[in-house]
């Protein structure tokens, strides 16, 4: 007589797994630093997706230059409302020393950082799931030589290595993209690593086996559904890491480069007047504490909704 399986009838989805992320979802609006973290992003997203309508100027090219109209190299912030000479040109971060407004590239810089976090976290997660997919499932020699490759990458400063790979390619956007997921990858492949050998231990992956279900089908079917919980946590957090490490390039000159508007760009133009002109330091360094901060807020309250010990 033919049984029917309940994961089969689902279709093959496991009904526990799916529960967790359901519960999950549930939990998540009751995190209230996720919803800060939530709250933050949306802003970020906002200023990054309609920077051509919030940015009042452009941000390279002569038309971005304001010495013209008489304005000085780093002036402070004109605003109307608060008193400026209605006269003046509004710049609401003032000026930075080539002579653009500050506010423009500022918000232009935003889709630049996230771009580079965003692309290089997937790049890594992808890469890095794959290795620890492959290595937790097959073991043995395989698991061997991929994992001693991941533990010669991690034996060095993550920054470091960031900028000797920049510093080997060239610097640059793209560049700056491949390094920073190059260096994060050991730390996805460790952890999809550990879920598979907890994971293909499981009575469902066994009985599959007894069935005779391949190998590729269970390891992208059974085993990394749900392998995902801490993959998805790792890579929040990571955005807001890869943004720091972006920003750590381009200030000492490795990473976007100039007149691509980027905030560690923009702190390393300006870092010798921070007393003399503290705005053109201070906002940059506010949007890269600003990005840091929403996701590693977003992450901790994912981690939080994603563990079922602390949802009971």
């Amino acid at each position: 007589m033919d049984v029917e399986r309940p994961d089969i009838a689902l279709g093959g989805r496991e009904p526990a797994a799916s529960g967790l992320w359901r519960d999950a979802l549930r939990e998540l609006r009751h995190k209230r630093s996720a919803v800060v973290g939530a709250v933050m992003l949306a802003v970020l997203g906002a200023l990054a997706v309609f920077a051509p309508l919030i940015a009042p100027y452009p941000t390279t090219g002569e038309e971005a230059v304001f010495f013209d109209e008489g304005i000085r190299p780093r002036e402070p912030p004109c605003i109307h409302v608060l008193g400026c000479d209605q006269e003046k040109s509004q710049h609401l971060m003032g000026i930075d020393s080539n002579g653009r407004d500050m506010f423009s590239r500022w918000v232009y810089g935003s889709r630049i950082s996230l771009r580079v976090g965003f692309t290089s976290v997937v790049l890594a997660v992808v890469s890095g799931t794959l290795i620890g997919l492959i290595a937790g499932f097959f073991g043995g020699i395989t698991d061997n030589v991929l994992m001693r490759i991941m533990d010669v990458l991690l034996a060095f400063p993550a920054l470091l290595l960031a900028i000797a790979i920049v510093t080997i390619i060239g610097p640059g956007l793209n560049n700056a993209i491949i390094a920073i997921s190059v260096v994060t990858i050991p730390a996805y492949a460790r952890i999809v690593r550990s879920s598979v050998l907890s994971v293909r231990e499981m009575d469902f992956v066994m009985a599959d086996r007894a069935l005779g279900v391949g190998n590729w089908r269970l390891i992208f079917h059974r085993i990394l559904p749900n392998s995902l919980t801490p993959l998805v946590v790792q890579a929040t957090l990571g955005v807001g890491t890869a943004v720091l490490e972006t920003a750590a390039l381009g200030f000492v000159g490795l990473g976007v480069q100039p007149p691509l508007p980027e905030w560690g760009s923009m702190l390393a133009a300006e870092r010798a007047y921070v007393f003399t002109a503290p705005h053109l330091v201070v906002f940059p360094g506010l949007a890269i504490m600003w990005n840091v901060l929403a996701f590693n807020l977003m992450g901790d309250g994912l981690r939080d909704a994603l563990d079922p010990r602390l949802n009971r």
